[in-house]
């Protein structure tokens, strides 16, 4: 099964470098600063620029799509802390420092445009 979830980035082409460098992800489809296909493990990431196709367009009410929030996707490792050094030093920010959840430990870093992702280990 493929679960795909799209994020608004700043520019999908610095995004997806990211994903594939850093995180192991597979560019499925490049198409510059606009939008890119990543995957990993199931996942499907749709990474688009706001005003690049129908998903980057304004709300109704105005409102401009922008990257950031806290829904992210969670993505398994085998050292929490370790990851998170290693992504610092590759230039992502960590939003929170690893801590022990309900499910293990956790932490939040983000990828270029500011979209978090949640590394876990039970």
């Amino acid at each position: 099964m493929t679960v795909t979830v799209r994020y608004i980035v700043t520019d999908a082409g610095v995004t997806s470098d990211f994903y594939r460098d850093a995180l192991g992800f597979t560019v499925d489809m490049a198409m510059g600063p606009d939008f890119a296909i990543v995957s990993r493990d199931g996942l499907r990431l749709m990474l688009n620029r706001p005003g690049a196709g129908g998903a980057g367009q304004p709300s109704d009410a105005g409102d401009a799509p922008a990257p950031g929030g806290w829904n992210r996707i969670q993505l398994a490792v085998d050292d929490v802390g370790a990851e998170v050094e290693r992504l610092v030093a590759a230039g992502a920010r960590c939003r929170t420092s690893p801590v022990q959840g309900n499910g293990g430990v956790q932490a939040v870093v983000e990828d270029p445009a500011g979209n978090p992702i949640e590394l876990i280990s039970a």
